[in-house]
C-alpha cells in the first residue's frame, strides 16, 4: 500500500462529512497566503477551477486535494494531515458558517515512506482523466 501524501483527522471528516450532506461533493486546495492565509480550502467540486500550475496530492475523505505547483516544491517531503479546529477562519472556504476552520498538520516522510508514495500528478494530467 502506498504512503498517501495528505490525511484527515476523524474530526475533519465529520465536518466533511456536514458539508458534503449540505453542498454536495466536495474539493480541497492548499491555500498559499494572501487574504486566506495558508489554510486548506474546502469548496463544492468544481468550484475552485485546477489549472496546469496545480498538483493533485490525492484524497481525503474522498475529496480531491490540490496545491500549487510551487507552494508542492516546498511541502513534498512532508505528509499533510487536515484537521478542524473551532474558531473562524479568514477565508472563502465552506466550513467558516460551521464555527471551525481546516488547519494542516505536517510532519516529513520517512525514507522508507518516501519510497512508496504515488506520484502526484499536474492539473492538466488530472483533469485528462
Amino acid at each position: 500500500m502506498s504512503t498517501p501524501r495528505v490525511l484527515a483527522t476523524l474530526a475533519a471528516e465529520a465536518t466533511i462529512d456536514l458539508l458534503r450532506d449540505e453542498h454536495g461533493p466536495l474539493m480541497f486546495h492548499q491555500s498559499g497566503g494572501c487574504c486566506d492565509g495558508s489554510s486548506p480550502m474546502c469548496f463544492t467540486k468544481g468550484e475552485f477551477r485546477i489549472g496546469g500550475s496545480d498538483v493533485w496530492l490525492g484524497q481525503i475523505h474522498g475529496c480531491d486535494f490540490f496545491m500549487s505547483t510551487s507552494q508542492f516544491e516546498y511541502w513534498q517531503h512532508t505528509q499533510l494531515t487536515i484537521d478542524v479546529t473551532k474558531g473562524r477562519g479568514a477565508s472563502f472556504s465552506l466550513e467558516i458558517p460551521l464555527g471551525v476552520r481546516f488547519l494542516i498538520r505536517s510532519r516529513l516522510f520517512t525514507e522508507d515512506e518516501s519510497r512508496d508514495m504515488l506520484p502526484v500528478q499536474v492539473g492538466e494530467e488530472y483533469l485528462a482523466q
